[in-house]
């Protein structure tokens, strides 16, 4: 099961949200017998995700992740002008935790060993999209690698800028600009080849639409 997972919502209950994706799943279909996330993404990140429904598709697809064989592609409006076309970025990350115990992310020499292939879309003077693909699926990897390379996303609370996501607030945009767009793999159980793809939502097309015209 893949669905077109909305900004602002969690993936599952846990810190501070008792019902997340997977909660309202099992509730809205009690009769299925399973159902477990393949993957996560942040709060504030859309786009596809994957559910699966059979143990053995679950086993399938993780091994897939693992091995690299699937690609995920997300699209994301950053601050400042993309220069390379195409940019591999290999910042090792590793988790830690703030004195508040609001968990984070860093570059750290000893961290673990993360990929992500950042390729540029369009320019709008002081932003750009991009295309960022993941070749290692680490937690905030893409969010962290974008900020540490110089180019934070556009609404991101963690690792972006204050002033530039009040700036976006106060013109209407509350979100991070963060949306996994395309799904490329094989079925977990047929090998049939999959592209799955989720158009921007409203709210970042309008905002495109809006800096283009600036």
């Amino acid at each position: 099961l893949v669905i077109d997972k909305p900004a602002g919502v969690a993936v599952h209950g846990g810190s501070g949200v008792s019902f997340g994706v997977i909660e309202q799943l099992r509730a809205a279909r009690p009769q299925a017998r399973f159902l477990e996330l393949v993957h996560r993404l942040d709060r504030d990140t859309s786009g596809l995700l994957m559910v699966a429904k059979k143990r053995s598709a679950l086993l399938a697809l993780h091994a897939m992740l693992r091995e690299g064989k699937g690609g995920k592609r997300y699209l994301a409006l950053v601050e400042g002008d993309w220069v390379n076309d195409r940019q591999h970025i290999r910042f090792p990350l590793t988790r830690w935790t703030t004195q508040s115990g609001e968990r984070r992310v860093k570059v750290d020499p000893d961290g673990s060993p993360s990929h992500t292939i950042v390729s540029l879309r369009q320019r709008f003077g002081g932003y750009s999209l991009v295309q960022a693909e993941l070749r290692t699926g680490r937690t905030h990897q893409i969010r962290v690698h974008l900020a540490a390379s110089g180019f934070p996303i556009v609404g991101d609370d963690k690792y972006g800028t204050d002033s530039i996501r009040a700036q976006f607030a106060r013109e209407g945009f509350n979100r991070m600009f963060l949306h996994a767009y395309q799904l490329s793999l094989a079925h977990p159980l047929t090998g049939e080849p999959l592209e799955l793809v989720a158009e921007l939502p409203v709210a970042c097309r309008k905002l495109l639409q809006r800096l283009e015209a600036a």
